[in-house]
C-alpha cells in the first residue's frame, strides 16, 4: 500500500518526509492515528510531527503521561473515539490504525466508508523510517527490550547515531523511538503480536530485517497464537524474508530457535552457552554490580544482572562484532548503560525496604528475574507480588509454572486476575489455586484483589533490609507509589 518517495540506498538513507499511494502518486501530508495514545503510536507519531506533517490522533482515554508528551509535540489527540475526529482538523491522507482497534470503531467505520487511505502501525514504521536503512530487528519470547535498548546504546555510544523503536524507555537514551535522517541503521524491538484487525501478520515481519536475532521462542500470546507450533511458523516466516547477505543470530542453546532456523536460505550464526554455538560466551561470572564473560578471548562486562541478561549481552556483542565495532567500543557502551524503566527498576527505599518494578509476566521471566534479584540482594529476604494481567496469564495455560516460578521467592501476593470475566470460565486462571499450590512448595501466599488490599496486608510482615519485587505489565494501581508512602507513614 506504501512506499517512499524517490530512490534510497543504506549510503543516503532516504528520509520519507511524503509517502504516496502507489495507485494515485497523491503526497501524504497529514496522518491521524487510532489510539494515539499507545506508546509506540505516540513515539511514531512524534517522528511524523517532526519530518513536517501534519499530525492528530484519538484515542478512548487521553490522560498523562502521554497526554502530556504529545501535547510538547504539538499533537493534538481527541477523545473519544468519533467519525468527526477525521474532520476535525481537515481530512487526513493517511490513517494509521492501531493494533488494539477493531472493527465497530466509529473512527474505523467512517474509514471505511469513506475508502480513506489507512495502514497499519507497522507498514509506517517500515516506510518512514526503516527502508533504505540497515534494519536490525530483535525478537524472542523474552528480553526483547532490554538487547533492543542496550544494543541501540551500543550503537550510538560508538558514533553511529542510529534509528531505533523500543517497547520501552532506555535510561541512556531517554525516549522509545528516534530516527535521524542520517541515520544508516534502524534497530527494532520485533513483536511476534499480530499487526492490526486486518492483517494477522505478526509485525515483525514488515520491518525489511537485514539482521534478526532471536533471543529464545516459548509459548505466549495464548490470546492469538493456539499453539508453540504457531509461534515457531511465525518466525519461520520472519526468517524466509531475510536475504542471502543478511544473517539471523540464533539462541542456539533453544531448541524451538534451532527448530525455526533449520534449512534457512540466509546465513545463519548462533550465540550461547553451550560448546557448539558460534558465539560461546564462556567464563561467566554473576555478581552484585553485573555480569561478566568472555567470548573467544574477548572479555566484557555488563551491569545487566542474572543469566538471561548474560544472554542478552552477548548477542549485543555479537551482533555488534558483526557490524564492525570493537571490543572496546562494545565495552565503552556497557559500562554506561544505566538500563530501561520496569525492567529491575529500583523505585525507592523506605524504612530499609527495597521497591523494584519488573515488567515480567511470563513464568520464565519471572523464574529468572527473582533469581537476579537474589544475586543482586544477597540474603535479603524476598517478596514477590505479581499481577496476573497479560492475554497468556490470565488465562490458564501456565497455572502449574507460575506457581513453580513465583515459589522462588521468599513470599508472594497475587492479585485478582485483570479482565477475568472476559474469559471463558474454563479457560481462566485460578488465582486461589495459585496461590494454594505457593503454599504448597514451602512459601507463605496471600490472593487479595488489588493493591491497597495489597499494601495493607503486606507492610505489617515486611521489615528492614527486605525487598519487594512488583511485577506487572500495566499500572497496577500504582502499588509502587502507595507501598512506598506506607512504608514512610510506618517509619515516621
Amino acid at each position: 500500500m506504501l512506499r517512499p518517495y524517490g530512490k534510497s540506498s543504506l549510503k543516503t538513507p532516504a528520509v520519507a518526509v511524503t509517502v504516496p499511494d502507489m495507485l494515485t502518486a497523491e503526497p501524504i501530508r497529514s496522518v491521524h492515528f487510532l489510539g494515539i495514545c499507545g506508546t509506540a503510536m505516540a513515539a511514531v507519531a512524534a517522528q511524523l510531527k517532526q519530518r513536517g506533517l501534519r499530525v492528530t490522533g484519538s484515542d478512548e482515554n487521553v490522560y498523562p503521561p502521554m497526554s502530556t508528551f504529545l501535547a510538547e509535540q504539538g499533537i493534538t489527540a481527541l477523545s473519544p473515539y468519533a467519525a468527526a475526529n477525521l474532520d476535525a482538523v481537515g481530512q487526513p491522507d493517511l490513517v494509521v490504525i492501531g493494533n488494539v482497534i477493531s472493527r465497530g470503531n466509529p473512527e474505523v467505520e467512517a474509514v471505511l466508508e469513506r475508502r480513506l487511505l489507512y495502514a497499519s502501525l507497522p507498514d509506517v514504521i517500515r516506510e518512514f523510517l526503516i527502508r533504505g536503512r540497515a534494519s536490525i530487528v530483535v525478537t524472542g519470547t523474552h528480553g526483547k527490550t532490554t538487547t533492543t535498548s542496550l544494543l541501540a546504546w551500543t550503537f550510538q555510544h560508538a558514533g553511529l547515531a542510529p534509528g531505533y523503536m523500543i517497547g520501552g524507555i532506555p535510561l541512556n537514551l531517554g525516549q522509545g523511538c528516534a530516527c535521524p535522517a542520517t541515520a544508516r541503521h534502524f534497530i527494532i524491538e520485533g513483536d511476534e503480536y499480530d499487526t492490526a484487525f486486518f492483517d494477522k501478520r505478526s509485525k515483525f515481519v514488515h520491518y525489511l530485517p537485514d539482521t534478526v536475532i532471536i533471543n529464545n521462542i516459548e509459548f505466549d500470546h495464548a490470546d492469538i497464537f493456539p499453539s508453540l507450533d504457531d509461534i515457531k511458523l511465525t518466525f519461520r516466516r520472519l526468517v524466509s524474508i531475510v536475504p542471502r547477505n543478511g544473517l539471523v543470530l540464533a539462541n542456539g542453546d533453544d531448541a524451538n530457535v534451532r527448530a525455526v532456523v533449520a534449512n534457512a536460505p540466509c546465513p545463519v550464526k548462533t550465540f550461547g552457552l553451550g560448546p557448539d554455538n558460534d558465539f560461546r560466551a564462556t567464563d561467566i561470572a554473576l555478581t552484585v554490580e553485573g555480569s561478566q564473560f568472555q567470548i573467544s578471548n574477548l572479555k566484557f562486562q555488563s551491569p545487566l544482572l542474572g543469566e538471561h541478561n548474560v544472554r542478552n549481552a552477548l548477542a549485543v556483542a555479537a551482533t555488534s562484532l558483526r557490524h564492525g565495532l570493537s571490543p572496546e567500543q562494545i565495552q565503552a557502551a556497557f559500562n554506561e548503560f544505566r538500563g530501561i524503566k520496569r525492567r529491575q527498576e529500583v523505585r525507592g527505599v523506605a524504612a530499609g525496604v527495597t521497591v523494584v518494578d519488573d515488567f515480567g509476566h511470563h513464568p520464565t521471566a519471572l523464574r529468572e528475574t527473582i533469581r537476579a534479584f537474589r544475586v543482586r540482594f544477597p540474603g535479603q529476604r524476598l517478596w514477590a507480588v505479581f499481577e496476573p494481567r497479560s492475554n497468556t496469564t490470565r488465562r490458564c495455560v501456565f497455572q502449574n509454572e507460575l506457581a513453580a516460578a513465583l515459589a522462588e521467592a521468599d513470599g508472594v501476593f497475587v492479585s485478582k486476575v485483570n479482565r477475568l470475566e472476559e474469559l471463558p470460565a474454563h479457560e481462566r486462571l485460578s488465582p486461589e489455586k495459585l496461590v494454594a499450590d505457593i503454599t504448597a512448595h514451602g512459601r507463605p501466599a496471600h490472593y487479595l484483589a488489588d493493591a491497597d488490599a495489597i499494601v495493607a496486608a503486606l507492610v505489617p510482615q515486611l521489615r528492614s533490609n527486605d525487598v519487594v519485587a512488583i511485577f506487572s505489565n500495566g499500572g497496577f494501581g500504582g502499588i509502587h507509589g502507595k507501598l512506598l508512602g506506607a512504608l514512610n507513614r510506618q517509619q515516621s
